[in-house]
């Protein structure tokens, strides 16, 4: 089990904008040749966007999009006719296949935080694909089959437990709050490579809310 802290992320985005990202994968100007990817993740951005901010029109390609908002309103608006409005408890999903262009902002009247992740598909091209599902359930995963990948959402109380799932590689990612997870504590923002992990537990030492990648 690999953790990496919320404070060892590369910063980025445009402050003076109203935009602050945090990497926790090599990613753009910041380029990490040993932190390129784990199993299918190849970025995993956590983005604050003031009132009014966002990202203009930029593309995508060959790249699994899902995105968990943490507060506030994300307005979705792509090239092939999606509009959406997504919130805490929704996953938005984008299959930018052979080349999407979209626009992400924040249109709603309070900040805006959501974490963002990239999946590398495991063939190139395909159709392009997008959906919302909302309020999505702890006993519900979500499969991103063109990645080999499923995404578990799990809230816990203190003191409560729940699985990670035993896969060649999991990826946990603490939205809020504090776990326990095989003799580590990990706060907001940090996260745990496993690795061919077995018979692995997180407790909540406090209320939490984890999203965690099962991948084969």
């Amino acid at each position: 089990m690999d953790v990496r802290r919320a404070d060892e992320r590369y910063r980025g985005g445009d402050p003076a904008a109203g935009i602050e990202s945090r990497h926790a994968f090599s990613f753009g100007p910041h380029y990490d040749p040993d932190n390129l990817r784990f199993g299918a993740v190849i970025a995993c951005n956590e983005e604050h966007l003031a009132p009014g901010a966002g990202f203009d029109e930029h593309p995508h390609s060959h790249t699994e999009i899902v995105t968990w908002v943490v507060e506030g309103e994300l307005t979705h608006r792509d090239s092939a006719g999606h509009e959406s409005v997504v919130r805490h408890g929704d996953v938005q999903r984008l299959s930018s296949a052979g080349g999407v262009r979209h626009v992400e902002r924040n249109d709603g009247p309070g900040p805006l935080t959501f974490v963002q992740m990239w999946l590398a598909p495991l063939r190139p091209g395909g159709d392009g694909y997008y959906e919302v599902v909302h309020g999505i359930a702890d006993s519900t995963p979500y499969a991103v089959p063109e990645a080999g990948a499923m995404l578990h959402v799990r809230r816990l109380g203190a003191g409560e437990r729940t699985a990670v799932p035993d896969a060649a590689y999991a990826y946990v990612h603490v939205v809020r709050g504090e776990v326990r997870l095989d003799g580590e504590t990990l706060g907001t923002g940090d996260a745990a490579r496993i690795t061919g992990g077995k018979g692995l537990e997180a407790e909540g030492v406090t209320e939490a809310e984890l999203l965690v990648w099962e991948m084969t």
